[in-house]
């Protein structure tokens, strides 16, 4: 583990840059939040690869569609409360049905947006867009998944979903690692009980993986940023090979991670799965640590799962 040099969206808009600069085909957008999606520095480098729509998301988005049926690489950018959630027709109707070559990076994710409140804290993000056919869900954890994430993004022809992270996240993920399509990675090896995750929540994993080996118990923790599609010989192997599985996310119980590994193992190696992530219900504007221990998404909580299997 090494200490975070910058939030996971910082090193989106760094990359950005780096990737536009190597291909005149990238074209990036974001709906008025250039500066929070850490686009600021790609619209000043790159003047004629960048277009602010305004506060606009639903044209956006049919711009991209329209960018990627002339060949262009559109990567657009906003708040996850945004894409998907006032997005979606146009994300499903006009990107997606159509298999355009369109990449959605969204910022802001969870409670982690801590202060901007409720309505800004998209806890139901995944279960949206990983319901819709011809895309791609990707939720890195760290600044360096990130990074990996977005160039792989940039190369895959097909509809990509981003969810980037607000907050920083220690380092887990090793800059040699090959980034696949579906992959999920194993930072931790253990024989007692599995620890997924996707993230922010990452870092907790790890954490509590500590404390339990410190009580004899031996935790694997697979970081899992591929939601759709899954990493599903790993989550059998987790299944045969350990007493269960907890997952946690700053996201919804609903149509998750949480789900989305439930439904796999159900049909291909039924275990005990248990979850740490929002109940059902709304947040609330507060520090994310505050909103985090509130909410349940803490170390603690996962430690009281582990040991109620």
């Amino acid at each position: 583990m090494r200490k975070a040099t910058m939030a996971p969206r910082d090193m989106y808009g760094k990359t950005i840059v780096e990737l536009g600069k190597k291909n005149e085909k990238i074209f990036a957008m974001s709906a008025d939040l250039a500066a929070a999606t850490k686009l600021t520095e790609f619209s000043e480098t790159l003047p004629g690869q960048y277009l602010n729509p305004g506060i606009a998301e639903q044209n956006m988005v049919g711009i991209a569609a329209g960018l990627a049926r002339t060949g262009m690489i559109p990567f657009i950018s906003t708040f996850c409360c945004f894409a998907p959630g006032r997005t979606y027709d146009q994300i499903r109707q006009s990107i997606c049905y159509n298999h355009l070559n369109v990449k959605i990076v969204s910022t802001h994710p969870g409670l982690a947006i801590g202060m901007d409140g409720a309505v800004h804290q998209a806890l139901e993000d995944i279960a949206l867009i990983r319901t819709i056919p011809e895309i791609v869900v990707v939720a890195p954890s760290d600044e360096v998944a990130t990074k990996k994430a977005i160039e792989w993004a940039a190369d895959y022809d097909g509809a990509v979903y981003v969810r980037v992270g607000r907050k920083e996240c220690d380092i887990h993920f090793q800059e040699d690692w090959e980034w696949e399509l579906g992959k999920s990675y194993t930072l931790k090896d253990g024989n007692d009980v599995t620890l997924i995750a996707h993230g922010s929540m990452v870092p907790y994993m790890m954490k509590a993986a500590e404390e339990l080996e410190q009580e004899g118990i031996s935790a694997r923790v697979i970081d899992m940023p591929f939601i759709k599609p899954m990493d599903t010989e790993a989550l059998v192997k987790a299944a045969k090979e350990t007493k269960g599985i907890v997952v946690a996310e700053d996201h919804s119980i609903y149509g998750g991670l949480y789900s989305a590994v439930s439904e796999q193992l159900s049909m291909l190696a039924p275990c005990k799965i248990l979850p740490v992530a929002v109940q059902d219900t709304f947040g609330e504007s507060a520090k994310p640590d505050e909103l985090y221990e509130k909410y349940g998404l803490s170390v603690a909580n996962i430690l009281k799962q582990v040991k109620s299997l």
